[in-house]
């Protein structure tokens, strides 16, 4: 159960700092976590997240409170290349970056144990004298 987005006029550098706040949470919590987080993608990404829930619970008949945002993945678009004028018939360059943004909901998995690698030891290092011609 996914929701894409694409083409919004945002930085994905600037976007992928919020999708960083509500990977791996419950969609509840993500969205609570969207709403009250003062930047522009934040509003963008509840949207989105809104909209991958709805989809689950509509086409799939999942419920809310057992869905969890499992993928966030905020990826660059077109760029809009525009200039402004400068001195001497010169102009500087304005890049307005895009982004796309695909967000996947589904039930969380159970975690698997990872084993630890065990610790090796080294052998000692022999010492080595200092100032040992004095």
């Amino acid at each position: 159960m996914k929701a894409i987005l694409r083409n919004i006029r945002i930085s994905p550098k600037k976007a992928n700092v919020v999708a960083g706040l509500v990977r791996g949470k419950s969609v509840n919590t993500a969205l609570e976590t969207l709403q009250f987080t003062p930047k522009k993608g934040a509003d963008i990404l509840y949207k989105v997240v809104h909209s991958a829930a709805s989809n689950a619970k509509h086409n799939f008949k999942q419920s809310f409170e057992e869905l969890e945002v499992t993928k966030v993945i905020v990826t660059k678009g077109p760029t809009l290349k525009r200039s402004l004028p400068v001195s001497r018939g010169r102009a500087h360059p304005i890049r307005k970056r895009t982004a796309h943004i695909t967000v996947e909901v589904g039930a969380p998995t159970a975690e698997k144990e990872v084993k630890k690698p065990t610790k090796r030891t080294r052998a000692p290092k022999k010492a080595v004298a200092k100032n040992a011609a004095k």
